[in-house]
């Protein structure tokens, strides 16, 4: 929420804004006027203290929402269920025909139950509060002069934001400069081509919002090319703000399991009823007074209906989520953690997500020869170790020629200049590192650790890093080279060129353009290259094949291979197109990246294995490449099948239908070619979870059952499209998740064994006694004070239980299978048999003996109480207690003890057991009571132990929940 109206704010930091807007529109004027009517720097962006300054008179960069619910808000519509006020309308006769106490007692714990409703519904709704919390969106911003990646509700006017292909604009702002950039606007306009934009200030009085071209908007989508721009306007004050200000928010969207429950419970109040009106007219066909019958009918139905279901249910799911949190798993769609315990294929790309995305150039491979790089990590301290070769093999120099260089800092750039060996590499070594270096979007930044990361993406990085280690920095390189015109980065094609003024000395022209992308491709535009002798040569078929090999080999290494070519230019050509400038280029060589596999991956693969789950590696790094790293940490296994991006061009889809169960790996395609595997998995009835980051993997992340973006280098759109962020991009997270979607679906399916076995034990008893003609074993104001003690804690402590053993050694549950599979209807059925049964004999017991009935429900209402709380822990899990041990699951012990101790305060403090009508016990009675509660953990492991038995004898699996 805003701290000040826009008006006030801008008049507070700001005056001569206010002026600004009245004179001219944003877009009318340049960028530079805007900087200074904003007080910010085009250059620089604002300084930290500033910012915060900021933001603290405009308050946060986001649309505002509507309050939440009152805890009164809450309680009322508790209150307002048909079922309640039928027991309010039950209360108010009861106190006209003289019952006040009792009267008064129902209301009370009518008020009780609606609070601990709310209770339940503000904790849900808490929960699904911080889950939109943990999705926030991120921005690229320059502050301080250094790009820097902040939450885009941090953002204030007179930021500038750095964009590119797949960010949502995180404010409305004013281009500064544009390299082939396009926004899809249709969110504001409707119009659905992609806006090309442009940094010129328009002319005009009036331009329409889809016509200002040199703005950008919050919430649109950047579609193509980079660009920056100075924010102009935050939260609400921006043009979707000002649409979202006429609008109510949305409201959480139930999941399908949700959805499913609430069903559920509208057929069981049904069928509830139906028992509850046999109930009643068998007590009057027996002689009991009709305001009694007409009590305990009521009192029943509230107490059998399990109204709280969906709120536990909910409270359940989101505080799975959030410890899914913990674990790295931002979870964005509460379906998809229904969808997670049925996933049967996980498609994965390989860099940083298998990998551990700590990019390093280990080697610089050229005609003129190879120099191996030292130095782990994003620090720019590393050795450049001289080699030769004889075409794709390569060897050190001999007799101990071969020399370290030292790269850091200024020294470095000294070193490259020296003579002997250093000096004989330096054109070749020099001209990869300026040439990667320049072609590359990402930033070098330390933070005030002193630890090295990268703002953008780690390739990239690499690229950078390694010139850092020679003593080229980004500042450095981008003031004596400044970039005049660029064609940016695209999956599809696999390449990115970018051109540089050029120093007269430097290069031989004016304008140098570098190209680097994926080396098959480059190669196919080069016509030339740096031959052995460093000069330009022609490059015939020859020489390509002997480049060829070399990649191959390196990436036989486990490496990512990408290629630098160069071309000359008298001057930045007018058409910025690939086919005009990425052509009739001069190849320079190849940078061999290292990224190793995470160490957990391998793991993380056998898990997934025995659970059902069949890993896939998907990338567009080079084959070999693929394979090794997949061989590594156990994806592919002989006899898989490889299929490149060509394969799956040439393919037919009832070709890829047939090969798409026996292939593990998936090499040089595109992010379109990731649509037609998900649909050709899907063919097969997979559940697929699948990766991406880019914007070009939205579609298949929305076609995928569970669509997984990165959080680390996963543009916005991906985010948006997804089901799960990684906030890692590591696939271990993958496979917890999943552990953790398993065990959240087995607490909910244990939450609901709990209560409806429950409720089926007290219709059971009151039924039985009834019809028998014993009259019912419990008073109206005992049953809702059941439905008050034994419903609420011990089902949310049960949605809190840990994961079960062996959770990852079964195979993933059918994707339609019903919430009572797995026999855990009939389960329920005779366990509320069960717990009605030994409420039903502790009654008959003491009727038999002589009690009044004051002690003979005291009794009953004991036996019901404790064997529904000692039944929570037999639905902890199909093993035994002993194994799983009685006391690790604490919430569940403390909703023991808590829920025992107000049951037993009605006994034993003397006003409530005047209020509840009930006795006190005899050591005998004692003994009853707990020997027949007790019964139903020694029945059901009884049970437990003979199917366990039958199950290991015929090899089937004992039923979850």
């Amino acid at each position: 929420m805003l701290s000040t109206p826009a008006s006030e704010a801008s008049a507070a930091i700001l005056p001569e804004v206010a002026n600004v807007q009245a004179e001219k529109k944003w877009y009318q004027r340049s960028a530079q006027e805007v900087a200074m009517a904003l007080n910010s720097n085009l250059k620089q962006g604002l300084e930290a203290n500033e910012a915060t300054k900021r933001r603290g008179e405009y308050g946060p960069n986001q649309l505002q929402e509507p309050p939440p619910r009152s805890l009164i808000q809450m309680i009322y519509s508790q209150i307002k269920e048909v079922l309640v006020l039928i027991l309010i309308a039950a209360a108010i006769i009861s106190a006209a025909l003289g019952e006040i106490e009792d009267s008064g007692v129902i209301l009370v714990i009518v008020v009780l139950n609606a609070a601990l409703g709310a209770f339940q519904e503000s904790r849900a709704e808490q929960a699904l509060r911080a889950l939109k919390k943990l999705t926030q969106p991120m921005a690229k911003v320059l502050r301080d002069g250094r790009p820097d990646q902040v939450p885009a509700a941090d953002l204030v006017p007179g930021d500038v934001v750095l964009l590119e292909a797949g960010d949502y604009v995180p404010a409305d702002a004013r281009l500064i400069e544009v390299a082939s950039l396009a926004a899809d606007e249709s969110a504001l306009t409707g119009e659905s081509v992609p806006v090309e934009k442009t940094a010129e200030v328009l002319s005009g009085q009036e331009v329409t919002l889809g016509d200002q071209k040199n703005m950008v908007f919050m919430g649109t989508v950047i579609t193509a090319g980079r660009g920056q721009a100075i924010v102009v306007d935050t939260g609400m004050r921006t043009q979707i703000g000002r649409i979202a200000s006429m609008l109510q928010q949305v409201e959480q969207e139930p999941t399908p399991l949700q959805r499913r429950l609430a069903e559920l419970g509208k057929y069981l109040g049904v069928i509830a009823l139906a028992v509850v009106a046999v109930v009643f007219i068998a007590g009057l066909l027996r002689g009991e007074e009709l305001l009694e019958m007409f009590m305990t009918s009521v009192s029943l139905a509230v107490a059998a209906v399990p109204e709280g279901l969906p709120a536990v249910v909910t409270i359940v799911l989101a505080l799975g989520v959030q410890r899914m949190s913990r674990r790295q798993a931002i979870i964005r769609k509460l379906a998809a953690v229904e969808t997670l315990g049925t996933a049967t294929t996980i498609c994965s790309d390989k860099t940083g997500t298998l990998t551990k995305n700590e990019m390093t150039v280990a080697q610089i491979y050229t005609s003129e020869g190879v120099w191996k790089v030292t130095g782990v990590g994003y620090a720019p301290r590393g050795e450049f170790i001289a080699v030769v070769h004889s075409g794709p093999e390569s060897k050190p120099v001999t007799e101990g020629s071969e020399e370290a260089v030292d790269q850091t800092g200024e020294k470095a750039a000294q070193a490259l200049d020296a003579t002997g060996i250093q000096g004989s590499f330096a054109p070749a070594l020099e001209r990869m590192l300026i040439g990667g270096a320049l072609a590359s979007d990402a930033w070098l930044t330390q933070d005030n650790h002193g630890h090295y990361r990268i703002v953008g993406d780690p390739t990239e990085g690499a690229l950078v890093v390694a010139a850092a280690k020679a003593g080229f920095t980004r500042e450095g390189l981008n003031r004596d080279y400044p970039r005049v015109g660029e064609v940016p980065f695209d999956s599809d094609r696999k390449m990115m060129t970018t051109f540089h003024q050029v120093p007269p000395d430097r290069f031989g022209a004016p304008v140098v353009s570098f190209t680097k992308g994926a080396p098959d491709i480059v190669l196919e535009r080069c016509q030339s290259w740096y031959g052995p002798d460093g000069e330009v040569a022609p490059l015939n078929d020859a020489d390509k094949q002997k480049l060829l090999e070399a990649n191959s080999k390196l990436a036989s290494q486990g490496m990512r291979v990408l290629a630098l070519a160069t071309r000359s230019w008298l001057q930045v050509p007018e058409e910025m197109s690939s086919e005009a400038v990425e052509s009739d280029m001069t190849f320079v060589g190849l940078f061999a990246m290292q990224d190793p596999a995470r160490p957990e991956v391998a793991r993380a693969v056998e898990v997934s294995r025995q659970a059902g789950i069949r890993p896939v590696m998907i990338t567009g790094d080079h084959q070999t490449t693929a394979v090794a790293i997949a061989k590594e940490i156990g994806i592919y296994r002989p006899g898989d099948q490889v299929l490149t991006g060509l394969d799956l061009e040439r393919a037919s889809d009832e070709e890829l239908e047939a090969a798409v169960l026996k292939t593990s790996v998936y090499a040089r395609v595109s992010p379109h070619h990731k649509l037609r595997i998900v649909k050709a998995l899907r063919a097969h009835q997979q559940v697929v979870a699948m990766t991406g980051d880019g914007v070009n993997d939205a579609p298949a992340l929305r076609q995928a059952d569970i669509g997984v973006a990165m959080g680390i280098t996963g543009t916005e759109v991906a985010k948006e499209a997804s089901d799960m962020v990684l906030m890692d991009d590591n696939f271990a997270t993958i496979v917890n998740a999943i552990e953790e979607g398993r065990t959240i679906y087995a607490n909910i399916r244990k939450t609901i064994h709990y209560l409806l076995s429950c409720n089926i034990g007290e219709i059971v008893a009151i039924f039985l006694a009834i019809v028998i003609g014993m009259g019912s074993p419990l008073t109206p104001i005992q049953i809702l004070w059941l439905n008050l003690v034994t419903d609420g804690f011990p089902a949310l402590a049960l949605g809190l239980e840990g994961a079960e053993k062996g959770v990852m050694q079964r195979p993933p549950r059918g994707a339609k299978e019903g919430i009572f599979a797995g026999g855990l209807g009939i389960q329920i059925g005779w366990q509320g048999i069960l717990i009605g049964g030994l409420s039903f004999t502790a009654y008959a017991l003491a009727i038999a003996g002589g009690r009044s009935l004051v002690e003979a429900h005291t009794m009953a209402f004991l036996t019901m109480s404790l064997s529904q709380l000692f039944h929570a822990f037999n639905v902890r899990g199909p093993m035994s207690l002993v194994k799983m041990g009685l006391l690790s699951n604490r919430y569940l012990v403390g909703a023991f003890g808590l829920s025992a101790a107000l049951q037993l305060a009605v006994i034993l403090v003397p006003p409530l057991r005047e209020i509840f009508d009930t006795a006190l016990l005899t050591a005998s009675d004692w003994l009853i009571v707990v020997g027949l509660s007790f019964m139903s953990i020694v029945v059901v492991e009884v049970v437990k132990a003979f199917t366990g038995l039958r199950a290991s004898q015929t090899g089937t699996s004992v039923p979850l929940g």
